[in-house]
């Protein structure tokens, strides 16, 4: 069993996507999570679609598995001491709220790290907390549009476009999680603890500006800005006889192994297609004759004839054939289980195979305040403290 963080402990004060998705692979890697949970909810427990229960949107299904619940009102004197419990015990506090919230509640890294300087402190971040934008609230879609990446499509498309998943949250989440092993690393070699700030604006933006600075990294430019094989209109999926493919070529066998698969022969001498140079210097003539329609055929007709000749191809799956695809099929990455309260629930395994295995999906997501009751006795607190806590509305259990 692949579980090098199995005996980590960490605190996620996290909700919604970005947090859960670097606590969720922690997690993945064998580290003991416990989430907590304001008594309102996650709000993506309600975000995404409905459920048989209302209680979890596939989602927060997803991105919660493999942690423990505990439901609390840190604003109250009970739940600060519940909080400071869970803080000395974990090895790891993860918070995605906003930094003046955090230090209302006394949850700031300074606080925190003053009183327990080996600990690994790290804040997801929407801005920063060093530039004019500190503190401003944001989710997904206004940092795709802030970083540059909804006005990418303008120079394809001619306005701006979302790209229809939370990218953004993702690619962070993921981030977050290898900065946190990182600082566990070091932790390992020192003793010392870290204080992490991931701001996703500033990592969202580094994305876009390393692929499409492009010839402006240069001083002085060499061209404009953007990479133009990107940017093109003809650069889609690829219309078929009865729906998409998508394929990609770079090199010069590839070319011409393509030019000769779609019948287009007459362009095997051109000299503005021949070299990888003379093809970015005429990237739209190029992608014109890449992205033309294949209507002649079937996608699979052509995908049997792209991988005769080793091109890079595959059908351009919708939501509903993704689920189907063979492959995806064959090494079983989606199946389902039996949730304590959902009823059968789609599970997606671990994607990272180590050894020959794939590491376990770790135990289903769970109700709020499912481990409350569990936790506050492992925390220390007696059968009256815990029943106090619970009567007045401090901690909350699935049973009240």
């Amino acid at each position: 069993m692949f579980e090098p963080l199995n005996e980590i402990n960490v605190l996620d004060l996290t909700a919604v996507v970005v947090g859960p998705v670097a606590t969720w692979r922690l997690g993945q890697y064998g580290a003991n999570i416990v989430k907590v949970e304001h008594p309102s909810g996650d709000l993506m427990r309600g975000l995404g679609g409905s459920s048989p229960t209302g209680q979890h949107s596939g989602a927060y299904l997803h991105l919660n598995r493999g942690k423990r619940n505990i439901c609390l009102d840190l604003k109250t004197p009970g739940g600060k001491e519940v909080c400071e419990r869970l803080i000395r015990w974990a090895d790891v506090i993860v918070a995605n709220m906003r930094p003046d919230a955090l230090a209302r509640l006394g949850l700031d890294s300074d606080s925190i790290r003053a009183k327990y300087p080996d600990k690994i402190y790290c804040l997801i971040t929407g801005y920063g907390t060093d530039g004019p934008y500190a503190g401003l609230p944001t989710y997904d879609s206004v940092l795709q549009g802030a970083s540059g990446i909804a006005g990418l499509s303008t120079a394809r498309d001619g306005k701006p476009a979302y790209v229809p998943m939370l990218i953004c949250d993702h690619v962070v989440g993921e981030i977050t999680a290898g900065a946190v092993m990182a600082a566990l690393m070091q932790r390992q070699r020192t003793g010392e603890g870290a204080s992490l700030e991931i701001p996703m604006f500033e990592t969202m933006a580094a994305f876009v500006l390393q692929e499409h600075l492009a010839q402006q990294s240069f001083d002085p430019p060499v061209g404009p800005a953007g990479d133009l094989r990107l940017l093109s209109p003809h650069n889609q999926p690829v219309k078929t006889k009865d729906g998409y493919i998508s394929f990609t070529i770079n090199t010069d066998a590839q070319v011409r192994a393509f030019l000769t698969v779609t019948n287009r022969e007459e362009l095997l001498n051109d000299a503005r297609f021949s070299t990888v140079a003379s093809r970015a210097n005429y990237v739209s003539e190029w992608f014109a004759v890449r992205g033309a329609p294949l209507e002649t055929r079937t996608t699979d007709e052509w995908l049997a004839l792209f991988r005769e000749a080793d091109l890079p191809a595959m059908p351009c799956h919708t939501l509903q054939t993704l689920v189907e695809d063979p492959h995806l099929k064959a090494v079983g990455l989606l199946d389902h289980e039996a949730h304590p309260t959902e009823g059968k629930t789609a599970v997606i395994r671990s994607t990272v195979r180590v050894d020959g295995q794939y590491p376990s999906a770790g135990s289903t997501a769970v109700p709020r305040g499912w481990d409350t009751n569990d936790l506050l006795g492992e925390l220390g607190f007696s059968l009256a403290e815990k029943e106090a806590l619970l009567t007045k509305k401090t901690a909350y259990s699935i049973d009240n």
